[in-house]
C-alpha cells in the first residue's frame, strides 16, 4: 500500500496486498512485512493518498481494522461511512502537514524566528530592529544564526526555508494555556 500511495490518490483496501500476494507481484521483502503484519494481527484496513500540493512533499495515511475483522468487513464499514471517513483523513492531513518540523541542525530560537518573520512581513533590518527594541547589528546576528541553522546562504533563502518547514508566525507557548474551566 505504501507504493500504491506514491502513484495514486483517494483511497485503497488492503484487499489489494492479498490479491498481489494471491499473483505473485509482491517482492521478498514486501512478504516479510506482510508476514510481520499478520503476527500483529494487522490484517485488513485501507490506506488514502491525498492530492499532491508540492512536488517536495507526498502524503498518506493507513487505517487498520481493529483486531479480528475482516477485510471483507472493513469494506463494508468505509463503504458505509465513506463520506465522513474521507473528511476526517482530510483534515488529520491538513493538520500534521501545518505542523513545524524541527531538528537539530534546523530549528531556530524564538528571537532567529521573530526577525525572519519581520523580514518576511518586508520590514527592514533597520525597521525590526527598532520593533524590536535591538540594534541593527544584534538584527544581522540573528539573521545570519537563523542563515546557519537553516544552512541556507541569504535571509531570503532562509525566510522560505523557514516558512517551508512551518517554522514562522508559531503560536508561542500553546501548551502553557490555561485551560478553559
Amino acid at each position: 500500500m505504501f507504493h500504491w500511495s506514491f502513484d495514486n490518490e483517494g483511497s485503497a483496501s488492503w484487499s489489494m496486498v492479498r490479491e498481489m500476494a494471491t499473483n505473485g507481484e509482491l517482492t521478498a521483502k514486501e512478504l516479510e512485512v506482510v508476514a510481520m503484519n499478520h503476527e500483529y494481527d494487522v490484517t485488513a484496513g485501507y490506506t488514502f493518498s491525498f492530492p499532491v500540493i508540492s512536488h517536495r512533499a507526498k502524503s498518506s495515511a493507513s487505517l487498520t481494522a481493529k483486531s479480528g475483522l475482516s477485510q471483507e468487513q472493513a469494506d463494508e464499514i468505509w463503504e458505509k461511512h465513506f463520506d465522513e471517513l474521507e473528511i476526517l483523513n482530510y483534515l488529520v492531513d491538513l493538520k500534521i502537514s501545518t505542523l513545524p518540523h524541527f531538528s537539530q541542525n534546523k530549528s531556530l530560537t524564538k528571537r532567529q524566528r521573530e526577525v525572519l518573520e519581520w523580514i518576511g512581513d518586508g520590514k527592514t533590518k533597520q525597521d525590526t530592529a527598532i520593533i524590536l527594541g535591538l540594534t541593527p547589528a544584534t538584527v544581522e546576528k540573528h539573521l545570519r544564526l537563523a542563515r546557519e541553522n537553516l544552512n541556507v546562504d541569504t535571509t531570503a533563502q532562509a525566510v522560505l526555508k523557514a516558512s517551508f518547514l512551518n517554522q514562522m508566525f508559531l503560536i508561542e507557548n500553546l501548551s502553557n494555556r490555561k485551560k478553559a474551566k
